[in-house]
């Protein structure tokens, strides 16, 4: 589907489209769909762009990634399709390896994901071989199975459209979690050591961005960020964020319905 750049709603549709090539090329699932759509609700709750608040939460994840001694970046099909790119730079520049982790796992469908990462410029993608297969202790789902190399030694997983159950479990192995979820209520954003209330495609470009400038600072100053930061205190003003936004649209909708009576 052509999409004319003058659409008020083109950069969505776009995204959408990306997602919707992905489920027919086997690398998103059909529930994907449905997350994607619930996460476009969210992001309308933002204004479709990065707050402030966001930059933070970014930062402070970005900080984390470089202090730890192995950290990982889970991969699912919709960060597969919706960024590939992006999250291979963010990778390279954190050395961060990838790793595929899928909730609708097949072995073929492992193999599709694991390949748009490599055409897209990964030289590695873990995940993908039944050799270095473990298991995650208390889940019993498929993304149970992590690899020995990765997510199961790691001791700060970053996790872009996690669900909330392995979020729980992981932090049970005493690892560090860091995800991006546009619910900023959900059991992922509550469950994490740092939540990015974004959406992903804009805040994996701008932690690449933030990343390139952290990577000059020293340890103690990456500490001091990391110190400074509260993942509940920041939960609460992203919510008094969306809360004040709503009102003060609705009370702009309903001066544009009364000049229109």
């Amino acid at each position: 589907m052509t999409i004319p750049d003058d659409h008020p709603r083109a950069s969505s549709l776009k995204t959408r489209e990306k997602i919707i090539e992905g489920m027919h090329s086997k690398i998103v699932a059909e529930a994907g769909l449905i997350a994607h759509g619930r996460g476009e609700a969210y992001d309308y709750l933002l204004g479709e762009e990065t707050p402030s608040f966001a930059l933070i939460q970014e930062k402070v994840a970005v900080a984390l990634l470089l202090l730890a001694e192995k950290p990982i970046i889970s991969i699912n099909g919709n960060v597969a399709v919706l960024c590939p790119e992006e999250m291979i730079l963010l990778s390279k520049i954190i050395g961060a390896p990838l790793e595929v982790n899928l909730f609708y796992n097949r072995t073929e469908r492992e193999k599709i994901v694991a390949k748009k990462l490599l055409d897209s410029g990964a030289e590695l993608v873990l995940g993908v071989d039944a050799e270095h297969h473990t298991s995650i202790p208390e889940l019993t789902h498929s993304r149970r199975v992590v690899d020995k190399r990765g997510i199961y030694s790691a001791d700060v997983v970053f996790v872009p459209l996690e669900d909330g159950d392995r979020t729980t479990a992981l932090r049970k192995m005493g690892k560090k979690v860091i995800t991006v979820d546009l619910n900023p209520l959900s059991r992922t954003s509550l469950y994490s050591n740092i939540t990015i209330v974004n959406n992903v495609i804009r805040a994996i470009p701008e932690m690449i961005e933030i990343a390139k400038e952290l990577k000059e600072y020293k340890q103690a100053e990456l500490e001091k960020i990391i110190n400074a930061f509260d993942n509940n205190e920041s939960l609460k003003s992203t919510l008094t964020f969306i809360s004040e936004r709503l009102e003060k649209l609705a009370k702009v909708e309903l001066n544009k319905l009364k000049n229109i009576e």
